[in-house]
């Protein structure tokens, strides 16, 4: 799955350049950060609501189109999947991999982060 989210990762990137009257992903691209975060909401509840009503195959067609629009919004903010990859190869070594990082620990890394970053400015 790796290789096809690096695959779809750089046909977004591909995709910044294109007319976004011709292309989906050069419009999504052109529309910002927000309608990106508003439109990856939108596809994660439909995935839960279709899990919940039983309904497979429009979980597994909800869960394709939740990995594209994360991906967009990835491209957006200057992600790549080599960035989470490793965020979850680090999650893997401290809690197994199926395990979630739990939220004290997130605000701990991020105060941490912030003190070496002004640390590294002066």
């Amino acid at each position: 799955m790796s290789d096809q989210i690096k695959r779809l990762y750089q046909a977004v990137l591909d995709a910044q350049g294109r007319d976004p009257n011709a292309s989906r992903t050069a419009k999504l691209l052109t529309e910002g950060t927000a309608k990106m975060a508003k439109k990856l909401a939108e596809e994660a509840v439909e995935v839960g609501l279709d899990a919940v009503q039983g309904n497979r195959e429009a979980t597994i067609r909800e869960s394709a189109d939740l990995i594209y629009n994360l991906t967009v919004l990835w491209a957006e903010c200057g992600i790549t999947p080599d960035d989470v990859y490793a965020e979850m190869d680090r999650r893997e070594r401290m809690l197994g991999i199926a395990e979630k990082l739990p939220k004290h620990q997130v605000h701990d890394l991020d105060r941490d982060l912030a003190r070496l970053k002004k640390l590294a400015k002066g």
